[in-house]
């Protein structure tokens, strides 16, 4: 599996999340106040169809932008963002159609991780997808490092360092994974396997 990811900001805190959501809290804060998009763009200075693309989610606004939007709300740049960041949903969704989620797609196997990819995080969640005759394998990963895999469907064979199991649909296996291992396709058809790797 891929190594470890560098710590990286927490979603509630990325600038991708604060863009997603101000456009939400500025339509709440014009609500609040009774105020048209006219209103709002006489107010801040802001154009009003910039205004509308920003509250429908579809325009990133600059700096500049957003602190004329505070200032008509009478609040800090901080403080829209703040609010902002706090209205953010703290459940974060991984959809069956996101393709950025996969790992790796090839004759051998597709992966598709399951665990938010821009998280620091001591447990990684995967769904893998084994072709026929398809062999995953991995270098040692850091000290400590254990997989734990269950077998939705098709037929596979697990090997660490020295050792092997064969598993079948339904069955679960955990191992060393700070030692070359590998998850072997036994059957004839694709197997579909759910892997999580866990950091010590």
């Amino acid at each position: 599996m891929p190594p470890k990811p560098k710590a990286a900001p927490s979603i509630e805190s990325s600038p991708e999340a604060i863009n997603e959501n101000l456009g939400k809290r500025v339509k709440k804060l014009r609500g609040d106040r009774g105020w048209s998009l006219e209103e709002l763009a006489t107010a801040s200075g802001v154009s009003r169809s910039m205004l509308s693309e920003i509250e429908r989610e579809k325009a990133n606004p600059t700096l500049t932008v957003t602190f004329r939007i505070a200032r008509a709300f009478g609040l800090t740049l901080q403080e829209l963002i703040e609010s902002a960041e706090a209205s953010a949903s703290k459940i974060q969704v991984i959809r069956a159609s996101d393709r950025a989620q996969v790992y790796r797609s090839d004759k051998q196997c597709e992966i598709r991780t399951l665990s938010p990819i821009n998280l620091e995080k001591d447990v990684e969640f995967y769904e893998m997808t084994l072709r026929p005759g398809g062999t995953l394998r991995s270098q040692a990963h850091f000290e400590g490092t254990r997989e734990f895999l269950t077998v939705e469907d098709g037929s596979v064979r697990i090997e660490s360092d020295q050792n092997s199991e064969e598993l079948g649909k339904g069955d679960s296996g955990t191992y060393r994974a700070d030692v070359p291992h590998a998850i072997v396709n036994t059957g004839k058809g694709d197997a579909l396997v759910f892997l999580v790797v866990i950091y010590r």
